[in-house]
């Protein structure tokens, strides 16, 4: 998979997966990681301040940054648009083949102290595969196919890690379900909005769509988007 910029992070992340297992995304097994590349607590704190938490999230967006190389790599221009997401979706699953450090993973975020990073992770995922297919949203619809993405993404590896089909192809068959779901509910609204009977009733929550923004690149972190007090 893609490294890092940090070598210390990197080698650390290598030598925990073989721990992963065993002590799942803890500080036993990144102490374990440690002692075996002979690293002191120090340099550990120095590549992971959070100890566990950012070494479990080191795992996942190296796994972000491994499906953009693969999706650039694979040209994807004469594919229809649910055939790229699902392209994207199954090479993020497929790649991530270690599936007890994913399953260790769901597991750690789904404590109540890791959940808010826990979701940030799926949210990256979902903007990563969005932005590198060319998203161009800007309004309320930015966060709307990120947070489909996510949901559609999240079910599916949960799905994956209870698979044992061959090939998983059950865990794709059931991705593109979900897929086909979301492009009846685009198609559902699509025919909402041109429906003159029905433009009265969308006409408040579409205005409200579309004063909200996107995030601007370098906007704080803490700040998702913001308000547009342009004129309609």
């Amino acid at each position: 998979m893609t490294k890092t910029q940090n070598p210390d992070a990197d080698a650390i992340l290598d030598a925990a997966l073989a721990h992963v297992a065993f002590d799942g995304w803890s500080e036993a097994t990144l102490n374990a990681a440690l002692a075996d590349l002979v690293l002191t607590p120090e340099a550990g704190r120095l590549a992971f301040p959070r100890g566990p938490l950012d070494l479990a999230l080191a795992f996942h967006k190296r796994g972000d940054a491994a499906m953009l190389t693969a999706m650039e790599a694979a040209g994807l221009d004469e594919m229809k648009i649910r055939e790229k997401v699902s392209f994207a979706v199954r090479t993020r699953i497929e790649l991530a083949s270690d599936k007890e450090a994913v399953r260790r993973g769901v597991t750690f975020f789904a404590l109540p102290q890791n959940a808010v990073a826990g979701a940030g992770a799926i949210w990256e995922t979902a903007d990563a595969i969005w932005s590198a297919l060319g998203d161009t949203s800007r309004d309320g619809n930015w966060y709307s196919k990120r947070a489909i993405l996510s949901g559609v993404y999240s079910s599916t590896v949960l799905f994956w890690l209870g698979d044992d089909s061959i090939d998983n192809a059950d865990t794709w068959d059931f991705l593109s379900r979900r897929i086909d779901d979301v492009m009846q509910f685009e198609k559902f609204k699509a025919s909402v909005n041109k429906n003159p009977a029905l433009k009265p009733f969308v006409a408040g929550p579409n205005w409200l769509m579309s004063k909200i923004r996107a995030p601007e690149k370098g906007a704080r972190p803490d700040l998702p988007g913001f308000w547009s007090k342009a004129k309609s």
